[in-house]
C-alpha cells in the first residue's frame, strides 16, 4: 500500500526530534456550498531537528515512532 504524503506548514519545534505541522484542506459546506478550510496537526519526526517553526514541509506515513508520532519529514 503506497504510503500518504501530505504538505503542510510548521508551527511548532520546541520538542526534541519532532516538529508540529499544521496540514490545510479545503472543502465545501454541503449545505452553504461556500469552500471552508479545516486544518489538522501532526506530529512528526524530524530526527536532524533542521526544520524551524514556518517552514513549508512534506510529510510522509510511516511506522509509529511514538505515541503521537507515525509521520516523518521527507527531505529533499
Amino acid at each position: 500500500m503506497p504510503k500518504r504524503i501530505l504538505q503542510g506548514t510548521v508551527v511548532s519545534d520546541k520538542t526534541d526530534k519532532t516538529v508540529v505541522v499544521r496540514v490545510e484542506r479545503r472543502l465545501t459546506d454541503p449545505v452553504m456550498k461556500k469552500t471552508v478550510r479545516k486544518s489538522k496537526k501532526y506530529h512528526v519526526h524530524d530526527a536532524e531537528n533542521q526544520f524551524k517553526t514556518g517552514d513549508t514541509v512534506r510529510i510522509r506515513e510511516c511506522r509509529p515512532i511514538s505515541k503521537l508520532k507515525s509521520w516523518e519529514v521527507i527531505t529533499e
